[in-house]
């Protein structure tokens, strides 16, 4: 059996955590939700975290939907388990017995949910950085959730970063405007524990390739293996 690496149960203090130690101990939550409220705070802690990550041209693309209301996210989880319905449909064999498994959200047993937006006319027309990859103000917004992830790690709380959604029903439902684009539903929480592996890798999805299979000297070395 694998064992559940304990996490420190969030407090009001501000957290000491070493970097390394919050990358590794990260993990994409579902079943390990307490429900427990997050202190005012510490939540604060989270967003101003996340609000802190470098963008391209300082366009600062993204928003926060912070969602406590149940109706809501009862809504939202009946959407993601009929698109987990779609993609099961689309399995079969070994795969499709390994995935009815896995659970995909833990929408209703965290505490809060948050709503991350990318607004692609934040700063525009004259977006410093962007006119060669139009997606870099997409991945600033990455790396704010990345920020979020790992404060929210060092606080001792959970996080669950949820795909199975169709981006029109996700704006509909938080009357997110037309030309702002939802990239992520967050699930955020006290838990109970961090598993020491992840849930895909645990259940058998996919194995974590080695540092060196992905690390390439001076130009790029074909491998169709990975």
């Amino acid at each position: 059996m694998t064992s559940a690496r304990r996490t420190p149960k969030a407090d009001h203090a501000a957290p000491s955590i070493d970097l390394y130690e919050a990358m590794n101990r990260r993990r994409d939550v579902r079943s390990e939700f307490t429900g427990e409220e997050i202190a005012p705070e510490v939540l604060r802690r989270v967003l101003e975290a996340a609000h802190s990550a470098p963008s391209v041209g300082l366009s600062q693309p993204w928003d926060f939907v912070v969602v406590r209301n149940e109706s809501t996210r009862r809504a939202f989880r009946e959407h993601v388990l009929a698109e987990r319905s779609v993609f099961a449909a689309e399995l079969s064999g070994e795969r499709a017995r390994t995935f009815s498994k896995i659970k995909v959200e833990g929408i209703v047993e965290s505490s809060v949910g948050v709503a991350v937006t990318y607004d692609s006319q934040r700063g525009a027309p004259d977006v410093l950085g962007r006119h060669a990859i139009a997606d870099a103000g997409l991945y600033s917004v990455c790396l704010a959730i990345q920020n979020l992830w790992l404060a929210a790690t060092a606080e001792g709380l959970g996080v669950g970063w949820v795909s199975f959604y169709r981006e029109d029903f996700l704006r509909r439902l938080l009357d997110i405007p037309s030309q702002v684009r939802p990239v992520a539903w967050l699930c955020l929480g006290p838990v109970r524990s961090l598993a020491e592996t992840p849930d895909l890798e645990r259940h058998g999805w996919r194995k974590r390739l080695q540092l060196d299979d992905v690390v390439h000297d001076e130009k790029y070395r074909h491998d169709s293996s990975r």
